[in-house]
């Protein structure tokens, strides 16, 4: 198996970065959803709420700086504000865990008003501020503003299966799904359907990872990330159908990284398009039948 897709998130929702090596930090990957929209009660805002969100695109630039670009062409420039120069402190919640995060200039604000709505811009300027859930992560585990999770794995192989289930569902015919709906951060390729729902820790490249849970899919799946659609009830019916793991239509699986021994640190090392994939442990340590 090897390494097939890496694609980095830097402000949760929007628009994907696809680059060939990502280093990997204990909270995630380099610069993945270190930012993120708020509601005015302080709630993360997704593609669940304003599939808009999808269609800005975001290009990092200099000290952690951002350049976000609407389908107008309206571009705005956002500095990354931190607590250490006085930039004000918002507390926010991604799926109730609530968290302090730093405003970007009002500026920003505005801009993000004209073009998706009444959302405040948050950096998250300490990674080590959200603890992943303990029920999953061990002490000292922490996530950026991911859904609950430092990394997203995905396989090909699971996704040509699905497809043949959602084809066999429809037989007048039904768009052929990419990985784009899924939004992982890895993607695998070589394995068996289906294989990365037994798995429990692997390796990529250099690197080790837990695996700790199967991902709960949601109407994100749904919306085509290239227009912004809605797309109709797929991929959601046929995984309530045929794959469901802890009572949820399931696909892909959440990682957290292990830190190799003597580094130190936030980078832990680099991954790289075509490295091998290793499974250490297998063995699913929740029901495959929905239980």
């Amino acid at each position: 198996m090897h390494l097939t897709g890496l694609h980095v998130y830097p402000v949760k929702s929007m628009y994907r970065l696809s680059p060939d090596t990502a280093v990997v930090h204990p909270w995630g990957l380099a610069g993945d959803r270190r930012w993120m929209l708020a509601d005015p009660t302080g709630r993360f805002v997704s593609q669940r709420e304003n599939a808009a969100l999808g269609q800005i695109r975001v290009r990092p630039l200099s000290d952690g700086a951002l350049a976000l670009t609407a389908p107008d062409g309206s571009r705005i420039e956002v500095a990354a504000p931190a607590v250490t120069t006085g930039d004000p402190v918002a507390e926010v919640e991604v799926w109730g865990t609530r968290f302090r995060a730093v405003e970007a200039a009002k500026e920003a604000h505005a801009w993000i008003a004209e073009h998706l709505g009444d959302y405040r811009l948050v950096h998250l300027d300490d990674p080590r501020a959200r603890p992943v859930d303990p029920e999953y992560g061990g002490p000292g585990d922490t996530v950026s503003m991911a859904d609950g999770f430092p990394l997203l794995l995905t396989t090909t192989a699971s996704l040509d299966r699905l497809n043949e289930l959602i084809a066999a569902e429809h037989p007048d015919g039904h768009e052929i799904l990419p990985m784009e709906r899924f939004r992982p951060n890895v993607v695998v390729g070589g394995s068996e359907p289906w294989a990365e729902d037994g798995w429990r820790r692997i390796r990529i490249g250099a690197l080790t990872f837990k695996v700790v849970k199967p991902c709960g899919r949601c109407v994100v799946t749904t919306t085509d990330q290239e227009s912004g659609e809605r797309r109709g009830p797929e991929p959601l019916r046929t995984l309530a159908r045929h794959h469901k793991l802890m009572r949820r239509a399931a696909f892909g699986q959440n990682l957290i990284p292990e830190r190799p021994a003597g580094v130190e640190g936030d980078a832990l090392g680099t991954l790289r398009l075509s490295d091998d994939v290793q499974v250490l442990e297998d063995g699913a340590h929740w029901s495959a039948d929905g239980r």
